[in-house]
């Protein structure tokens, strides 16, 4: 094998080897004799590799020239602009593309705008050369040269109208329809040039998932105009990951707003029974109690606070505390929650407990179908009748006497476990009933009956 083979099995290039071989030889002729074959094919072997990169993820700025390959996500539409001392008018068209990294927006200028609008379309492959910038939002890249490969294929989705799990690394100009679940405050901060900046969140659903929305700068009061239940259309959003997971970002280009459509977001919770040590999961249930808040100090001098509450599922309960803010949060026996991204860590006394910190959300569920399993009676095995402290409810009485046929008792509750036995929990102590009406788990109801052996027989249910 000659010096050209050895070099060019060590390229990772489109350029064949004729091809190669060919430039080698006019290296050689080009340069008078300065070079040999082995050194000329050496100086290619560097031009080819200079400006490749592994993905769009690595694209930077202060990059002198980058090669990569993308798929089209969107085409823009040529526009036109006056330069300065020129007659004649300037034409740029944008494009997005993305691989499987990251996304990026290209520029043509000129000439190749026009060439660009008629030739190009969403889903084609693009082997891409240009010169990296600093845009608008974020890296841009000017085209120097482009061509279509046909022959490669780029794990991108590209769709009109995305719901939440077509979401991928790298799309954008992403239109998502969804159900507000819940809102954030508007922060601001300090870029890095001086400038301040602003940042909100909504979290938002779909009959698919739900994902995160980051809002930027001009859009980011839109927050404080979506409460929870409003369906919104999300415009030219793009998607990012954070801590392992995918948001949807919305800047200047894009837009959030309130449409009359009928989506509605259905959880997809773990149950409670399945959990594991040290994962993150979504879960859901209906409070069963309440502790009062607390408040502790941290290492840096600050005053923290945290309120544990007990969540009941049909496959069993668990801990969960709330920290920060969400500890004021108006929570009371009997609410219907879905907690997403709850971390679960160990607890008191080696059981499992959830915890909801600033990465998580709370929201309240009101139709029941986050706690509602396909076959209800499966939750008769789940035991709620137990306090935390491994106590049961008190039922002794003076006046219960078992020789008598028990004792006549009213109760109420609200249902925390709607199998048989029913339970109730009226914030004070739980309650066994043996009843054939139908309840629903949050329902409150009240039981009129017979107490023998710490379960009443209700003879009312109301």
């Amino acid at each position: 094998m000659g010096a050209i083979e050895e070099t060019y099995e060590d390229l990772d290039t489109d350029v064949s080897l004729e091809e190669f071989r060919e430039a080698v030889e006019a290296k050689v002729e080009q340069m008078g004799g300065l070079a040999d074959e082995e050194t000329a094919a050496m100086l290619l072997a560097h031009e080819l590799d200079e400006g490749e990169v592994n993905g769009i993820a690595d694209i930077e700025p202060e990059m002198e020239e980058v090669k990569f390959l993308a798929k089209v996500t969107s085409v823009g539409e040529v526009r036109t602009f006056e330069r300065d001392e020129e007659e004649e008018e300037g034409r740029v068209l944008n494009v997005d593309v993305a691989d499987e990294s990251g996304s990026v927006r290209v520029s043509f200028w000129d000439e190749q705008a026009a060439a660009a609008e008629d030739e190009l379309e969403p889903g084609q492959v693009l082997r891409i050369k240009g010169r990296p910038k600093d845009g608008y939002n974020g890296v841009e890249v000017n085209v120097s040269q482009v061509e279509v490969d046909e022959d490669e294929e780029i794990d991108v989705q590209v769709v009109d109208t995305y719901r939440v799990d077509d979401l991928t690394m790298g799309a954008s100009d992403v239109d998502l329809v969804g159900e507000v679940l819940s809102t954030d405050d508007v922060r601001t901060f300090s870029r890095d040039d001086g400038s301040e900046g602003k940042v909100s969140n909504l979290l938002v659903g779909d009959e698919t998932g739900r994902v995160r929305v980051t809002l930027w700068d001009e859009q980011a009061d839109l927050a404080d105009e979506f409460a929870a239940g409003d369906v919104v259309e999300i415009t030219d959003g793009y998607v990012r990951e954070r801590d392992g997971s995918l948001e949807l970002h919305v800047g200047n280009r894009g837009r959030v707003e309130t449409v009359e459509e009928d989506v509605s977001f259905v959880p997809d919770a773990k149950p409670i029974d399945d959990l594991e040590l040290d994962e993150t999961a979504d879960i859901t249930g209906v409070v069963r109690s309440v502790d009062e808040k607390r408040t502790f100090d941290r290492d840096d001098g600050s005053e923290g606070q945290v309120r544990n509450i007990r969540l009941q599922d049909q496959s069993g309960d668990i801990r969960v505390a709330l920290w920060g803010e969400k500890a004021d949060l108006d929570i009371g026996p009997g609410d219907e929650l879905l907690f997403t991204d709850a971390g679960i860590q160990d607890g008191w006394q080696d059981d499992l407990e959830a915890s909801a910190g600033w990465q998580s959300t709370v929201i309240s569920v009101d139709d029941g179908s986050a706690t509602e399993s396909e076959d209800s009676s499966e939750s008769a095995g789940a035991d709620l009748s137990s306090f935390e402290d491994g106590t049961g409810p008190d039922t002794s009485s003076d006046e219960s006497d078992e020789s008598t046929g028990g004792e006549d008792v009213e109760f109420t509750g609200v249902v925390v476990q709607a199998g048989s036995p029913v339970i109730l929990d009226d914030g004070e102590e739980t309650m066994s009933v043996e009843t054939e009406t139908e309840v629903t788990l949050g329902q409150e109801v009240t039981v009129r009956g017979t107490l023998r052996d710490g379960t009443l027989d209700a003879e009312d249910v109301r």
